[in-house]
């Protein structure tokens, strides 16, 4: 009986060991985690390029992207994303003592896609991070010589969207804004916009031109954001009510 008193300690001492996690795969599923994140910023619906999907991966905190695979999100299986990122773990006999890991994982974007998939655990690729070259600055949206070329239309008149087309034309817009001119009766409504990343506020300039009112603005911000359907020109012939 006392053997067997003596040995019950050791014998709880080797199952709780067997089933403590080490600190290897303790610092792993850290840095797993950090690939989990990075794939939950990237996700989303919109069509994307692989690159343009590497340079998001990149711009996350603790993350290197070392390899994108694939044309774009909609394309075949999407693209692939290797990333490296580190881990922490703590050991050793008092539980302080910490190592830190560096693991590979991949990440995939595509159109079928879903909310926090699991990465996968993957060899890092031999060679440097890859580096992105910076986005473009957008081209300002022109707002004063909108509002300033614009037609005016008298009251009980009808705007002529021909000629909203003519203003359009005569601004020689930058190329990265696109336009969108729509007509709804006597009124005609105007959209510029430029691509945003799917992500942040879009960037738009509406306008309306009609019977007594000529007018210019920028939605609010909540309206701006992708879904939200305050940059299309049928909020500018019907705009939405302002947010809560």
């Amino acid at each position: 009986m006392r053997r067997l008193l003596l040995l019950t300690p050791l014998l709880l001492f080797t199952v709780g060991c067997g089933m403590a996690q080490s600190p290897d795969d303790e610092a792993t599923d850290d840095a797993r985690e950090v690939a989990g994140d990075a794939g939950k910023r990237l996700y989303g619906h919109h069509p994307r390029t692989a690159e343009e999907v590497g340079r998001s991966a990149s711009a996350v905190d603790g993350v290197e992207v070392l390899r994108v695979t694939g044309t774009s999100t909609h394309d075949g299986d999407g693209v692939d994303v290797v990333l490296r990122t580190s881990g922490t773990g703590y050991g050793g006999w008092n539980g302080i003592d910490r190592i830190v890991v560096r693991r590979c994982f991949t990440v995939r974007v595509s159109s079928t896609s879903e909310w926090g998939e699991d990465p996968q655990d993957v060899e890092c690729p031999a060679g440097p991070p890859l580096v992105f070259a910076p986005l473009p600055e957008p081209p300002e949206l022109p707002y004063e010589e909108l509002r300033a070329g614009l037609p005016r239309v008298p009251e009980g008149g009808r705007a002529d969207e021909a000629a909203v087309r003519r203003t359009l034309a005569a601004l020689d817009l930058h190329p990265a804004i696109r336009s969108e001119v729509k007509s709804d009766g006597d009124r005609v409504g105007v959209l510029l916009s430029v691509k945003g990343d799917g992500h942040s506020a879009m960037r738009c300039l509406l306008a309306r031109v009609g019977p007594g009112a000529t007018e210019v603005w920028v939605p609010p911000r909540m309206q701006r954001m992708p879904g939200e359907g305050g940059c299309s020109v049928d909020n500018a012939l019907d705009p939405l009510p302002p947010p809560h």
